[in-house]
């Protein structure tokens, strides 16, 4: 192939590139789809890997944006720099590079790159906490001491914390089901105290925690949000407590957080079913504070997080001591009782066999 004809393959390509992210981007503005669902979509249908968006974010929105300013003066009007393309690049959001454009990318603290659980430090007073153990972001015993070891880094020194995912279409599918499966009763009482601990650790703090919720949030994953100060959501995300199909019931506060946050008749029926709900009905009960578009889901959660850094540490302390006064504790240790009864049962074992035999359970009631 000569010079000229692999320019003219370049300059196709480029061409196709660009058009592809302004219509990508004046999808997302009519308000047709989500960032998330146009990638998928024409991942899908077209085949282009990645999706316009992310390959926006990892060639720099700002260098594309540099692109369709040139292309506009060459190709015309229609490649005219999308409104929410030019404020991305405005509001420093140039992608990958600047660790947020249409997506949020973590930008990990030395010793944490590889780590399940990502400490990164935005500013003096804001930490992030990505859960990066994929394929499903399941809490396994070493994501519960990873969480650990990243709240002891912060606890004291940042003012607020948000807790999310990079996976844009998964917050956290819950507890590790075969790591549970490898327990023996001593040993999954031992890990149930810990996520326990945990969680009311970060209750009684008076760092500030914000779940930035992005995608599905099941079992653990649920209760880890419920277990944060603030939960915000995606349009895309969706929360659920799905154990009761296991044959077994929420381990990490889910029988007492969950009704606290939705009330009574809402959280039996959501532990009892096992079927999640949507962003808009979690906002419509109380779970979720905020449902914002997707890639508006992590500047939100720092907006958030920078307002609680302005508010008076000790107030804020106080103010979630007496929040979470009362009668947690003793629901906690009955929840605790009783997911360990569940588990040691038959229908555990079949449930969780099941579910790792990817068949339909038998329950026998034992």
């Amino acid at each position: 192939m000569s010079t000229a004809e692999t320019q003219l393959d370049t300059r196709i390509a480029e061409r196709f590139a660009l058009k592809a992210i302004v219509e990508a981007c004046l999808v997302l503005e009519e308000g047709i789809a989500g960032v998330r669902e146009i990638d998928l979509g024409l991942m899908l249908g077209t085949g282009m890997v990645p999706g316009p968006f992310v390959r926006a974010d990892l060639r720099g929105l700002d260098d594309v944006l540099a692109a369709l300013e040139r292309a506009e003066t060459e190709w015309g009007e229609h490649f005219a720099p999308p409104l929410v393309l030019r404020r991305l690049v405005a509001q420093g959001r140039l992608g990958a590079k600047s660790g947020q454009g249409f997506y949020p990318y973590p930008q990990p603290e030395p010793g944490y790159e590889t780590a399940p659980v990502k400490l990164d430090r935005r500013g003096a007073d804001t930490a992030v906490l990505w859960l990066d153990n994929p394929p499903a972001n399941s809490l396994s015993p070493a994501v519960i001491e990873a969480l650990e070891r990243a709240w002891g880094e912060v606890e004291d020194s940042a003012k607020a914390v948000i807790i999310t995912s990079p996976n844009p279409a998964l917050f956290s599918a819950g507890a590790d089901i075969k790591a549970f499966a490898r327990l023996d009763a001593e040993a999954g009482r031992a890990l149930i105290e810990r996520a326990h601990a945990l969680l009311r650790r970060l209750e009684r703090s008076r760092t500030m925690t914000i779940a930035a919720v992005n995608g599905t949030a099941l079992g653990g994953g649920c209760e880890l949000a419920m277990g944060c100060d603030v939960r915000i959501a995606a349009f895309s995300a969706s929360f659920g407590q799905p154990e009761i199909a296991l044959g077994i019931i929420p381990g990490f506060g889910g029988t007492q957080r969950l009704p606290r946050l939705v009330g009574a008749a809402k959280a039996l029926e959501m532990n009892t079913t096992g079927d999640p709900i949507s962003a808009e009905e979690a906002f419509e009960f109380g779970l979720a504070n905020r449902v914002v578009a997707d890639h508006e889901l992590f500047d939100t959660a720092l907006a958030w997080a920078r307002k609680f850094g302005r508010q008076a540490p000790l107030a804020l302390e106080q103010i979630k001591r007496v929040s979470h006064a009362g009668d947690l504790d003793a629901g906690l240790a009955a929840e605790k009782e009783a997911f360990a009864t569940a588990l040691a049962s038959a229908d555990a074992r079949e449930g969780i066999g099941a579910f790792l035999a990817k068949r339909t359970p038998r329950f026998t009631g034992e």
